[in-house]
């Protein structure tokens, strides 16, 4: 069974590095002060081994990826 994933960032715990739009340019933005702005929370299939790389690469750990139940 396939589940939907979903991008979320914890706004207070992220600091505007913007390493996870570098990794993940497809779904996130940054605003003018470097802050990660999410296009789309969807994670498609094709896209989800770079969304793991940037949420594993996240200094701060603000950005996860969650699971929708079935």
């Amino acid at each position: 069974m396939n589940r939907t994933r979903h991008l979320r960032v914890d706004r207070i715990s992220c600091t505007g590095q913007g390493l996870c739009a570098e990794l993940l340019p497809e779904l996130i933005d940054l605003d003018e002060w470097g802050y990660p702005v999410l296009k789309d929370r969807t994670v498609p299939g094709h896209l989800r081994a770079h969304a793991r790389r940037a949420v594993a690469a996240c200094p701060r750990l603000a950005l996860r990826t969650d699971r929708d139940r079935p």
